[in-house]
């Protein structure tokens, strides 16, 4: 695990140059380079052909992310075995164009009816398995600073910071456990702000004779400027991979056990990857563990095993399996009591158990300025001591995290609403609190509070 900068400045002085060649294959310049089959290319060639018509050469290196040498490779052959024609040729080598002949398109129509993926060219797995572990050994080691200046506003006792510090820098699994509420959920994914460089994730895998798309748009996420602009000398790289910052993604309780598996995707021909490869080379965070699909203890030691051994286990199809690199940073986050989930033997095996609780008086008020500052909001000290001390202290509702965001977020929907600025006051406070808790009563009685004929109902 390793740390992100807190700035493009930070980061381009103090972080090392990486070597782009380290992160990026090279293009390859011909079929064996590519590590692929040539009847698989060539299949790819002519569904692309089938579906979009005469194709000049260039679309289809854009298509299947493939180099031009390994096309022409590939075409020629086609040419010879009469697949494919050349439809129009310019004064330039790339300046020409292939259509199928009539047994090319019965013969593309059968490939497609086969497999109906068409789409980029994937990478072989052993060429995938070991980028991963080049790019796993490039995560450079979390500090004490690192984790203070990203975490400074999260209000984590020193006792809380050091244990997930120390977890983070030794690359363990980590619960965080506590009260709905306490702010668990959002400083799992704050972590991922820690994650410091960039990887390359390819567009698919061929696994055996199947294909496995790994790349997604929404959670693969571009470079930020100063992480490129700290690679090393550019060069032709294999158009089939990606790159992207090192990336974060999060299962809820909607989780089962059959998405830890190779999806099929029928309509497009492949297989859709699982989170657990998704997250290579990043962080997988398991929110609301216990309310999943299935047994919590199951997903602990599927997930905690392949961190472990560095490899996963999944089935492709009803019968077979395969195994792919997992290198990942594991965080779990419950409501739940750990000794409700887990056995003794299951707990061993969550390294850090980082409970979460409701803030101190202090914290809170703190936190709470800090959204009012953030949102626009006017706010005094009297007030706040109202909410503190009156509502909180009244209906003994603890200082969890999650209230000043939800509670300034209200004041500013009352103020928008009837067109006022947003102020933090005993009565725009009342209001809030009584939308937000249709259970509660009445208000306390206070000498700090409005009449009740200035209250908002």
């Amino acid at each position: 695990m390793t740390a992100l900068a807190t700035s493009a400045a930070t980061a381009t002085t103090s972080e090392p140059a990486l070597a782009l060649a380290e992160l990026w294959p090279a293009v390859p310049r011909s079929v064996r380079e590519a590590g692929l089959p040539a009847a698989l290319i060539a299949e790819l060639i002519a569904k692309a052909i089938l579906l979009s018509g005469k194709t000049p050469l260039s679309q289809l290196s854009t298509r299947l992310h493939l180099s031009l040498n390994v096309l022409r490779e590939v075409l020629d052959l086609l040419v010879a075995e009469h697949v494919l024609e050349v439809a129009w040729r310019g004064d330039s080598d790339l300046d020409v164009q292939y259509q199928l002949t009539a047994s090319g398109r019965q013969r593309a129509t059968a490939w497609l009816e086969r497999c109906a993926y068409v789409g980029p060219a994937p990478v072989p797995l052993a060429a995938y398995a070991a980028l991963v572990e080049r790019q796993a050994a490039q995560m450079l080691s979390l500090s004490a600073e690192d984790l203070a200046n990203e975490l400074g506003d999260v209000f984590l006792a020193t006792a809380q910071q050091r244990m997930l510090g120390a977890a983070l820098y030794a690359g363990r699994t980590v619960l965080l456990h506590g009260p709905s509420g306490s702010g668990k959920s959002t400083l799992a994914r704050r972590l991922g702000s820690l994650l410091q460089g960039v990887v390359a994730v390819p567009h698919a895998l061929l696994i055996g004779s199947d294909i496995v798309q790994v790349y997604d748009a929404l959670l693969h996420r571009a470079p930020q400027p100063y992480q490129l602009r700290q690679l090393g000398e550019r060069r032709s790289c294999d158009p089939r991979w990606v790159l992207c910052q090192r990336p974060v993604l999060t299962l809820d309780a909607e989780l089962t056990s059959a998405q830890l598996e190779l999806q099929a995707d029928t309509q497009a021909g492949c297989y859709r990857a699982p989170p657990q490869l998704q997250a290579n080379n990043g962080l997988l965070i398991v929110d609301d563990l216990g309310r999943q699909h299935m047994p919590a203890s199951d997903l602990l030691n599927r997930l905690t095993l392949a961190q472990e051994l560095g490899r996963s286990s999944m089935s492709v199809g009803a019968a077979s399996a395969v195994t792919v690199s997992c290198r990942l940073q594991l965080v779990f986050v419950t409501s739940m009591q750990p000794a409700s989930l887990f056995d003794a033997s299951a707990l061993r095996r969550l390294s850090y158990k980082i409970g979460i609780d409701a803030l101190d008086a202090a914290s809170y008020r703190t936190l709470f300025r800090h959204r009012c500052v953030n949102s626009g909001v006017v706010f005094d000290d009297a007030a706040l001591r109202y909410l503190v001390d009156q509502l909180h202290g009244g209906s003994g509702l603890p200082l969890l995290a999650c209230y000043p965001a939800e509670i300034v977020g209200r004041i500013r929907d009352f103020a928008g609403f009837l067109g006022e600025a947003p102020r933090v006051t005993v009565a725009t406070l009342d209001q809030a609190w009584i939308s937000m808790f249709a259970d509660y009563p009445s208000l306390p009685a206070t000498a700090g509070a409005a009449p009740d004929s200035q209250r908002a109902i």
